[in-house]
């Protein structure tokens, strides 16, 4: 169980902060909640309840520095995750921002990553779908590592690539 002030990732929302716990009642039902805010939309509010492990399975604690330097390290290891079937690829990368685990978020990344540049040498674009999964999931590993590593989300890319051995740096065309 999650207490107060526990900074945890939830899915699409990314870094929130439990404000608070507290039950809250609906008609005659009295229902337990984590209250998260996230961390990069204060104005934002997301109720969770407690009893919900559909919901709560989607909450996770974000990862120390030493898992991000140890996930980083791994990433030109990753195996790809291309599916050539545009619902089947939809579904399946719906499901890993849903529950954004970071292991999952970056062969998502690398795999469109890698796409997109055969698209480009081919002379054609990345389908719109798949430059919104990229997006979303750069958005939610990026923001986890900018708020870990006390980095603005712009720094993390540069961060990633320094991490990289060289010849993984000439591959990623930097």
């Amino acid at each position: 169980m999650y207490k107060v002030m526990d900074t945890v990732l939830y899915g699409m929302h990314g870094v929130c902060i439990i404000i608070e716990i507290a039950e809250r009642t609906l008609g005659e039902k009295s229902v337990e909640y984590y209250i998260l805010r996230p961390v990069y939309d204060p104005r934002s509010t997301i109720f969770i309840p407690v009893g919900s492990e559909a919901l709560t399975a989607r909450m996770r604690r974000i990862l120390s520095i030493g898992e991000i330097y140890a996930l980083v390290k791994t990433m030109p290891d990753e195996s790809t995750i291309w599916i050539d079937n545009d619902n089947l690829r939809g579904e399946r990368y719906r499901k890993i921002l849903s529950y954004a685990d970071q292991a999952e978020l970056v062969r998502l990344i690398k795999t469109l990553y890698l796409h997109q540049q055969t698209q480009k040498e081919k002379g054609k674009k990345l389908h719109a779908a798949d430059a919104r999964f990229m997006k979303d999931a750069e958005k939610i590993l990026f923001e986890e590592f900018a708020y870990v590593l006390n980095i603005q989300r712009e720094q993390v890319l540069p961060f990633i690539l320094e991490q990289l051995p060289a010849a993984e740096k000439i591959a990623a065309g930097s």
